[in-house]
């Protein structure tokens, strides 16, 4: 790779890779006449246009003069690459010195408003950066800071954030603009944003969205959601970088200078003059910006210093085999962000449902139709032609002379009766709640029939116990909802809330029936637990789609 470069610049020794990043890798080098030391940056290669809109691009990055802007001192424009031939900087970058020693409140903003300067400068001659971050603000050995890599995401890809066919995004998606991961037409309101979240970051040591959960999702959340709150940071310099943060592009700053006057204004309200010499960073200051500090000082103000601030997180930034990209091609990043569906509809779905598993119990019979089957029978003196009322602590008197006495509900066993003694299975006083269906057998013939219970149907495992398995329900369902809101990516959670959402109606059923004395009907025991099914699988969705927008 050093030998491509080397044979198309010849009038450079081109040494050792020394960085690289999304957009490129840069190679050190020394012009063989001047001695001059440079950074030679091979970009990665772009669409077919990208020969054209390197050479329209670099003429102008050429032209920048400023003194917070590395100068681009050549290009060059192969069949294979392009390159461009920087001044290097050996004084370290900020992303260095934040994840190293850290930064003071007043060097960053120091370091901000050098920033602000050359993308003004730049802004003016019709450039923009879309590509500010930390590791793109670079030292000089004298501690100037400078801006590097003007231009460059306009040349590979104009300005839109692009990602492979495998899904990893070309770039730092950490600092795009909303409009940018979107593929919308920017304007230097994309820098700014770009600028304030890296004065976040500088000034709290965190990014404004979650950096956990990958690329895609960083870029989602600045296109949908607002950025947390600066914290920790008084109220005149956070409101002022809180406003370049502003989703709509119109909110933001009108430009970079106007950004940097607020800046300069807050910061002196926050520590007191001379806050710009205690920083110790060399700023070339534009009039305006000046008078923001000198205005806002007074004497009588009160010095602060602040302790420094290291970084929390290091910068996602993927690194690309040039040779790869050329045979796999990129793709717009826009094309995976898309708006999760509106979780209105299956919102309303879960609220139907819900309803539905309530009301379904109440309005089922209190005694299933049980034909006659076989006559003469009694059960504690009472014919089962009518409902019977049973105290299962107590041995049952059985007329007729049936064969067995069992007691379901909805075809469930819960247990049976001795037929010769009448005596209850001893657990069958807590099994049952409120009502079952009773079963007398005689000569082959079975003889179905309402039996009611007297003890209290929370004294009961079709009471209590349904009460205790419908919290069970409820408790994971809202967890895996919980879950969603956090953010985590679970395809499979409304599945997984089916059998969960089965259970609560099965216990709600349950529930009700031994409340109100209803025997137990199989019908509306399986629409009943469909209707829970559903109800809690539509929520899960509605919470999944909910928390994709945000």
């Amino acid at each position: 790779m050093t030998a491509d470069v080397g044979a198309a610049l010849p009038q450079y020794a081109v040494g050792a890779k020394i960085g690289s990043g999304g957009m490129g890798v840069v190679f050190e080098g020394v012009h063989r006449s001047l001695g001059r030391a440079v950074a030679i940056k091979q970009l990665v290669p772009g669409d077919p246009d990208v020969n054209t809109r390197f050479d329209r691009e670099a003429r102008v990055l050429a032209s920048l003069d400023h003194p917070h802007i590395v100068p681009v001192y050549d290009y060059v424009q192969t069949g294979r690459d392009n390159l461009l031939v920087m001044e290097k900087l050996d004084g370290g970058t900020v992303y260095s010195r934040f994840h190293g020693a850290g930064l003071t409140g007043e060097q960053s903003c120091a370091i901000a408003l050098a920033m602000l300067a050359g993308l003004h400068a730049a802004h003016q001659a019709g450039v923009l950066h879309l590509d500010v971050k930390p590791k793109n603000l670079l030292f000089t050995s004298a501690g100037v800071m400078k801006v590097a890599d003007f231009g460059i995401a306009q040349v590979v890809s104009e300005g839109a954030t692009l990602m492979t066919h495998g899904g990893e995004v070309l770039g730092t998606p950490a600092y795009i603009a909303p409009e940018q991961a979107m593929g919308n037409a920017l304007t230097p309101a994309a820098d700014l944003y770009a600028a304030g979240t890296v004065l976040y970051e500088l000034l709290c040591g965190d990014l404004p969205y979650d950096r956990t959960r990958g690329a895609v999702s960083m870029m989602r959340q600045r296109i949908f959601a607002d950025p947390r709150p600066l914290p920790a940071v008084p109220a005149p310099l956070s409101t002022v970088v809180m406003r370049a943060l502003a989703r709509e592009p119109m909110d933001r700053y009108r430009d970079a200078e106007a950004f940097a006057v607020d800046i300069a204004g807050a910061a002196t309200a926050v520590f007191g003059p001379g806050w710009l010499d205690r920083a110790g960073v060399p700023v070339h200051l534009a009039p305006r910006v000046m008078a923001a500090i000198t205005q806002q000082g007074r004497p009588d103000m009160p010095t602060v210093a602040t302790p420094p601030v290291r970084g929390v997180g290091h910068e996602q930034t993927r690194t690309f085999d040039p040779d790869l990209l050329r045979r796999d091609g990129l793709r717009p990043a826009s094309e995976l962000i898309k708006r999760a569906p509106s979780p209105l509809w299956p919102g309303l779905l879960a609220a139907l449902a819900a309803v539905l598993m309530v009301v379904l119990p109440f309005l089922a019979p209190a005694n299933a139709a049980h034909p006659s089957v076989v006559d003469g029978l009694t059960v504690a003196g009472q014919p089962v032609s009518e409902p019977v009322t049973v105290d299962f602590s107590e041995p049952v008197a059985l007329g007729g002379e049936p064969e067995s006495f069992t007691v379901n509900a909805a075809g469930i066993p819960l247990g049976s009766v001795t037929a010769e003694t009448g005596e209850p299975n001893p657990l069958l006083r807590w099994l049952v709640g409120g009502a079952a269906t009773g079963e007398l057998t005689k000569d082959g013939k079975t003889q179905a029939f309402t039996v009611r219970t007297g003890n209290h149907p929370l004294a009961s495992v079709m009471g209590a116990g349904s009460v205790l398995l419908g919290l069970f329900a409820v408790a994971y369902i809202e967890s895996l909802s919980r879950a969603l809101r956090r953010g985590h990516r679970r395809p499979a959670a409304p599945v997984s809330a089916l059998p969960l959402g089965a259970l609560l109606g099965a216990a709600v059923w349950l529930l009700v029936s031994a409340v109100t004395s209803t025997e137990p009907d199989l019908a509306y025991g399986v629409a009943v637990v469909a209707a829970g099914a559903v109800a809690a699988a539509a929520l899960v969705l509605a919470t999944a789609w909910s928390a994709r927008r945000r």
